[in-house]
């Protein structure tokens, strides 16, 4: 399907973006790492258009009379609960229900297609009218794809086993002799290169899954995720497992996610407008306190 029309893009609300600034995080928190900006550019968003210019009758859609949103293989808790993001539960999974709903798509207008987090931001054509899969708003990515509003600002955090001497460290310049890995393509990644600069190249992993399994073996020391994964890690996943810390805010790397588009999507305007509408009324700020773990607690590593 061709993607053209776009429209001219406009400063957007500057009060709908900043209290994501907080999405679970504590006072203490931020107090702690100290206040976040937001770059001037990430605001430069096409929010004016009416959300109902991209409804289900408004051709404006991958397919016709349907929403098509895309996430990853496998999608993880907390953002997908059971690897299912049609269920709308988890953050990622209540947030694209709500952004659905928003648009005027009644759940069985919906359809969940698997794509690669890579190729989600990559150039070209998509098969989605959005995918949401934690990808970090960063400049160089939106030279091929489209991003709504923020929905989400988080801190990246870094997770050892116990015991390990890794695990003893309080202080991102005491990480750099040790053996880091992250997500291939992710902003965790760029966190221990850009912010770390560790003394090894850190090790890359085409999925958690396989970042976690070396982390349990020993061929890391330690795991960069963001920090509601980390919870999840620690929790769940790795119970052996401690989270040490979590990244200052802000740092070299500025973590909003957004939803992510075909460059110059006829979409972009009317979801970047549904996810400021979840900001006004609330809706995402109650989603983050059901799903997301607090990071009250989570020392931050200077």
């Amino acid at each position: 399907m061709s993607r053209i029309g776009r429209r001219p893009a406009v400063l957007a609300s500057l009060t709908a973006v900043s209290a994501l600034i907080l999405g679970g995080c504590s006072a203490g928190a931020e107090s702690e790492a100290g206040p976040t900006s937001i770059p001037e550019a990430y605001t430069k968003l096409p929010t004016t258009a009416a959300i109902g210019n991209c409804g289900p009758d408004s051709g404006a859609t991958e397919a016709d009379g349907a929403l098509t949103i895309a996430t990853d293989s496998p999608a993880y808790a907390p953002w997908i609960v059971d690897n299912d993001p049609s269920n709308g539960k988890g953050f990622e999974g209540a947030v694209a229900r709500s952004v659905s709903e928003k648009l005027g798509y009644r759940p069985d207008q919906v359809e969940f297609i698997r794509v690669p987090f890579g190729e989600a931001i990559a150039p070209g054509e998509k098969k989605f009218d959005f995918d949401i899969n934690q990808v970090t708003i960063v400049g160089d990515r939106r030279d091929a794809v489209d991003f709504s509003s923020p929905y989400y600002a988080v801190a990246q955090s870094i997770v050892a086993m116990k015991g390990t001497p890794a695990a003893a460290i309080d202080s991102l310049d005491g990480l750099a002799p040790f053996r880091l890995g992250a997500q291939s393509g992710s902003t965790s990644l760029a966190s221990i290169t850009g912010t770390i600069r560790p003394s090894q190249p850190p090790v890359e992993f085409a999925t958690n899954d396989e970042a976690k399994a070396a982390l349990a073996a020993g061929t890391i020391d330690a795991l960069v995720v963001d920090i509601p994964t980390g919870f999840q890690i620690t929790a769940t996943d790795l119970p052996n497992s401690t989270l040490i810390g979590q990244f200052p805010r802000p740092n070299t790397v500025t973590e909003f996610f957004g939803l992510v588009l075909e460059k110059n999507s006829p979409m972009t305007a009317c979801v970047s407008a549904a996810v400021d509408a979840l900001y006004a009324d609330g809706t995402l700020e109650r989603l983050a306190q059901t799903w997301l773990a607090d990071t009250a607690g989570v020392p931050v590593l200077s």
